[in-house]
């Protein structure tokens, strides 16, 4: 026979040719001949050294197991004084009753729903996170969440958490942002066949996320299309001369003709224009000739009109001085003066008669 100690917190398993023969606690035992025991410690899990079936047939050691059962697609989240300590995958697992206080809280992975008494930091420990899925939606977003390729529900902002089931999940979300699409470069003829090249800009918003993303496929892209094609078919109603009249107009005539088209799409279109109408290098010649010539042509009826008063002044002028020989002699001494000023010396020649001429000169 032999004796052995088992230490408070600890337990020992007897075998006998490999056989279980019984559970012994703390204190002191006798083996018999032939028998060995294993000690295992109460503060840890119970990894059984052979099939735990036949141990739990000892009524005595299946009392002291607390066994757990984790079936195909389940986990389990074990905590102790409600403090997450692991997960479990899918087996069959034993503690000791009388060591640690563990909680576990079995999680059906078949249902994507998480349960609300499930912290979002336990979700976020790196054990959890292999057996979850997140979404997250921003602030200007909105998602659809499908489930096995089917359509589940609209989510609004914020994050989402999901059991990763066998299903597949999936997220499609949509920017709510006001956003614009530039339509550059299109080569577009008008009705009097002139070809050009327009920059076109168009502003939307999504507001069907639904018919934006289920209904319609790149919504963005048909938008594009669906705005290239109805400036084309606008331009071509005018000439060149009637479009750059009337440009200020494509945009209030575009927005009428495409506003329930793009309602189909899930968007509605807020604002849209022409930025630039590019000519081809000999009609924009033409054109600078055309306003050279208007220019000159304003220019000269300018000129004529000044002329023209200019004229009809003299006119008045030399009437007035017809009937007023005190107007006209005032009139001459004016010039006379003004050629005095551009005099610097004078030369005095003649006698004593250049008093006498001078004085008849300015007299």
């Amino acid at each position: 026979m032999k004796r052995v100690s088992i230490n408070i917190g600890k337990v020992g398993l007897v075998f006998k040719n490999d056989d279980y023969q019984r559970v012994i606690q703390s204190g002191k035992h006798w083996l018999n001949f032939g028998e060995k025991v294993e000690i295992f410690d109460l503060f840890t899990s119970f990894n059984s050294p052979i099939e735990i079936d036949i141990l739990l047939q000892d009524e005595a050691l299946a009392e002291m197991l607390n066994l757990v059962e984790v079936k195909d697609n389940e986990i389990a989240l074990m905590s102790e004084k409600a403090l997450f300590r692991s997960v479990l995958t899918p087996g069959r697992y034993a503690f000791w009753k009388e060591g640690k206080a563990y909680d576990f809280k079995l999680i059906d992975l078949n249902d994507k729903e998480i349960s609300a008494n499930i912290s979002r930091k336990i979700l976020q420990n790196k054990l959890v996170i292999p057996f979850t899925r997140v979404f997250v939606i921003e602030s200007y977003e909105k998602g659809l969440l499908f489930e096995d390729g089917k359509f589940v529900e609209v989510l609004e902002k914020g994050t989402y958490h999901f059991w990763n089931t066998p299903k597949p999940l999936a997220m499609l979300k949509a920017d709510l942002r006001k956003q614009q699409v530039e339509i550059s470069g299109q080569e577009l003829l008008t009705k009097d066949k002139a070809a050009l090249r327009i920059n076109f800009q168009t502003k939307y918003q999504v507001i069907d996320i639904e018919k934006a993303l289920i209904d319609n496929k790149d919504y963005e892209r048909q938008l594009y299309i669906l705005m290239q094609m109805a400036l084309r078919e606008y331009i071509s109603r005018y000439s060149l001369d009637e479009l750059m009249e009337n440009k200020e107009a494509v945009a209030a005539k575009l927005l009428s003709e495409v506003v329930v088209k793009a309602d189909n799409l899930g968007v509605k279109v807020l604002d849209c224009g022409i930025r630039d109408i590019i000519l081809p290098g000999e009609v924009k010649s033409i054109m600078n000739q055309v306003l050279v010539a208007q220019k000159r042509a304003q220019a000269n009826i300018i000129t004529r009109r000044e002329e023209t008063a200019s004229t009809r002044s003299l006119l008045n002028t030399a009437k007035l001085m017809e009937d007023n020989q005190m107007l006209f002699k005032l009139k001459e001494m004016e010039y006379m003066e003004k050629i005095a000023e551009k005099i610097d010396n004078i030369s005095v020649s003649g006698g004593n008669r250049v008093v006498e001429e001078l004085r008849k000169l300015f007299g």
